[in-house]
């Protein structure tokens, strides 16, 4: 990749909408003030722009996805009435290999959503060098309404609904929010009976019985640790007795919660849906998964205080890990926050207007789209490993995550500090990039 680009404009304070136009259906802004999640990805592709030189005559490419399924996914209930959810799967961009992103099962699941979580994937993908493109899945449902059958067959069908697009080495998805192993056991199998062969490389994140990968479960989070102990190293701040708070604590967050405090920090703040708990000397991520699992809710951990939701964000805290959904720091929320470094285990978890805000605050951000980028590595580990039928040691997958994620974040801060950007910037022009190269290389067909 080179590094030569014109001098850029100075840094907005505020994004400059789109024109709003009916007949653009997703791919406009209908409240530049309150923008949606693939609005959130349209502007972060326009500050990229001016970096990106002669590939910027290709900049539209990032902005329409390149193709977009929308399934209706009819299922029996277990008491005999049929019930209808709408599912999704895009697929962003394919210049540089399949798509590649998870499946999301949320009752607030949306095409802008899914849009953008996709062009997210594609950017993540390339920001970390994986030979992959963008993809994403969802279906708008509540998981927590259906029984174990239930969702079987919804997942069955849906997947029947998309076989005609995902593949291999077409478009292979993952778990997200909502989905998990036992999800991609179904899915793979479902495609495995319709293309008459078993077909493990279809999906990742499956159980390591079918074909799954050692490490996978902690991957996402341990790449939130790497790339976070990376930027602390950069900033000056010591591992040993830093304070974390950690939105979310899930998959992604207590992972991350975990191996924070094996290294010597302190975790002063938990929220997830059940309630928000901190306490100054520190909180024992074990002892609240345990106590999280034994009563259904983070609060009333022993030594901890319980706080309102919004006081979540007043908490005095080094790091920020926001790893729950999208649009969570907004400006309303953004000039409270104490910490030096927000490290994004979720997907846009921060708003353009708020980043600016944290940017001029100070405040170092590491992107979604690098941060979080350990949960797609380590299924292209597995991906790889599937075509192979050759599995490595959860050892050495671990060495492999913890040297590419180190690699990818020491060359992207120095693009950040070659052009005097924020991170997010940097990472952007990186990928965008990559992804412009590729399709200049490729030309169009016909």
């Amino acid at each position: 990749m080179t590094l030569t680009a014109p001098t850029p404009p100075p840094r907005r304070t505020a994004p400059a909408p789109h024109t709003p136009d009916a007949a653009a259906g997703p791919l406009s802004y209908l409240d530049p003030q309150h923008p949606g999640p693939y609005a959130m990805f349209l502007d972060q592709v326009d500050r990229v722009v001016p970096y990106l030189g002669p590939l910027a005559v290709w900049a539209e490419t990032l902005r329409r996805p390149k193709r977009i399924l929308v399934v209706d996914v009819p299922i029996h209930l277990d008491d005999g009435s049929v019930a209808h959810f709408e599912g999704y799967r895009v697929q962003h961009n394919t210049s540089r290999g399949p798509a590649k992103g998870g499946v999301r099962y949320h009752q607030d699941v949306t095409l802008s959503e899914v849009m953008a979580l996709s062009a997210w994937m594609t950017v993540k993908n390339a920001a970390v060098n994986l030979p992959y493109g963008g993809g994403k899945g969802g279906i708008r449902v509540d998981p927590r309404t259906l029984s174990q059958g239930e969702l079987e067959r919804m997942t069955r069908r849906y997947t029947s609904e998309i076989g005609l697009i995902i593949g291999p080495d077409k478009d292979i998805p993952a778990p997200d929010v909502g989905t998990g192993p036992q999800t991609m056991a179904w899915m793979m199998d479902t495609y495995s009976m319709n293309v008459g062969r078993t077909t493990t490389g279809v999906v990742t994140g499956k159980p390591v019985s079918l074909g799954g990968s050692l490490g996978r479960a902690d991957a996402t989070g341990r790449g939130v640790f790497v790339t976070g102990a990376e930027a602390m190293k950069k900033l000056g701040m010591s591992m040993e007795g830093a304070r974390i708070a950690v939105q979310e604590f899930g998959n992604v967050g207590e992972a991350a919660a975990r191996i924070f405090h094996a290294h010597g920090a302190k975790i002063v703040a938990i929220q997830d849906v059940t309630g928000t708990i901190a306490c100054a000397a520190g909180i024992d991520p074990a002892l609240a998964l345990t106590h999280l699992q034994r009563t259904g809710a983070i609060t009333g951990l022993t030594g901890t205080d319980t706080l309102q939701p919004d006081e979540f964000w007043d908490v005095a805290c080094d790091v920020l890990i926001p790893a729950a959904l999208e649009k969570q720091i907004t400006l309303e929320n953004a000039g409270r926050l104490k910490a030096r470094l927000i490290v994004e285990g979720a997907n846009g978890p921060t708003l353009p207007a708020a980043d600016d805000l944290l940017a001029d605050m100070g405040v170092t951000v590491v992107p979604d789209v690098l941060a979080n980028a350990g949960g797609v590595t380590v299924s292209y580990f597995e991906w790889v490993q599937d075509f192979s039928s050759f599995f490595w040691s959860e050892e050495e997958i671990n060495h492999r995550l913890d040297r590419l994620m180190r690699e990818a974040f020491r060359s992207l801060w120095d693009v950040k500090e070659h052009y005097n950007v924020t991170l997010r910037t940097a990472v952007y022009i990186v990928a965008c990039t990559r992804v412009l190269e590729a399709r200049a290389l490729r030309g169009l067909y016909p």
